[in-house]
């Protein structure tokens, strides 16, 4: 007859005098994490459960986004008038021989008047064309953004909008990749009262195929957090995990969710250190134009409703999330 091997987990606790209200809580927060750490080790150890952080990866590459960005620019005409009026310089006064001609003060004032206009006008294509280059420079830039957020994992709904987001999307095409980017921010909207704590980065680079190498470091950087990707659907290449997951009995503490982008153009988004500017930041991101971004993506972890996400693994592979 099998039996199921027992699970034996001995839990040492010393007590100390907290200093205050503050002293409680971080010492009742270190005493929890530690507490989920030696039972999931405990559990993995005699084989009672697989411990992977399951993560779910969206998005991809427009197909042009190699186009030059030349042609994102407006081009600027500027006319200028081919003749000027012409004032004759043959006297139009008879005058007596060895007498100075008289002195026409009204034409005099008038040409003042024509040479100030065209200097002004002058000064005023040179502000536009300094402009125009500013902004055709700005324009021939990538900026690569980076918006993460942690919610409390009884936000179960927020994890299950985002599967269905990847299920449904078709990311070969723009309006896909919209798609993702946009239902992905109206979802964390929705849920902004389990939102605790994000972080944002913006990485400016001279060229596309500068920014577009940042974007994918970035995104390798965020998979090599999940043990596994059990949920793809990348430039409409997906893949399921068929594995099976029984319940390890730990809550679910914390989902985190990253977005990354890569756009043509300087932009910038707010540092979040509040509720308030996450939601700015979100708002930032909705914004953008369609026809200025090359890439999305979005990353979440857990993917699997019955896998977990603790406080520990959230500080250990989460360190730039700032409380909010």
């Amino acid at each position: 007859m099998n039996t199921s091997p027992k699970l034996d987990i001995k839990c040492f606790i010393t007590s100390h005098k907290p200093e205050g209200e503050k002293g409680s809580s971080l010492t009742k927060a270190a005493t929890e994490t530690g507490m989920h750490g030696v039972i999931r080790r405990s559990m993995e150890s005699q084989g009672h459960v697989a411990l992977a952080a399951s993560g779910g990866r969206m998005g991809g590459r427009r197909s042009s986004s190699f186009r030059s960005s030349s042609g994102r620019s407006r081009s600027r005409s500027h006319s200028s008038r081919s003749s000027r009026p012409s004032y004759s310089s043959s006297g139009s006064y008879s005058t007596l021989v060895g007498s100075p001609a008289p002195i026409n003060t009204a034409e005099a004032e008038q040409n003042g008047f024509h040479v100030f206009m065209g200097y002004s006008i002058l000064v005023c294509l040179a502000v536009f064309a300094i402009k125009g280059l500013v902004d055709a420079h700005d324009a021939a830039k990538t900026s690569v953004l980076k918006l993460q957020v942690g919610s409390l994992g009884t936000g179960r709904s927020l994890q299950r909008q985002l599967n269905r987001i990847a299920e449904l999307a078709d990311t070969s095409t723009s309006g896909g990749l919209d798609y993702v980017l946009q239902e992905t921010i109206l979802a964390l909207l929705r849920h902004s009262d389990y939102c605790i704590s994000g972080h944002s980065s913006v990485d400016v680079k001279e060229s596309v195929s500068e920014g577009e190498k940042i974007f994918d470091q970035l995104s390798v950087e965020e998979r090599g957090k999940f043990d596994e990707e059990t949920l793809v659907n990348v430039n409409n290449i997906k893949k399921k995990s068929a594995t099976s997951h029984s319940s390890n009995g730990l809550p679910n503490e914390y989902i985190v969710v990253t977005i990354l982008v890569v756009a043509h153009g300087v932009l910038e988004l707010p540092p979040i250190k509040s509720g308030e500017e996450l939601k700015k930041a979100l708002q930032k991101l909705a914004s953008i134009p369609s026809s200025n971004i090359m890439g999305a993506e979005v990353l979440w972890t857990p993917q699997k409703e019955d896998d977990s996400l603790t406080r520990e693994e959230l500080l250990a592979d989460y360190p730039l999330l700032h409380s909010i």
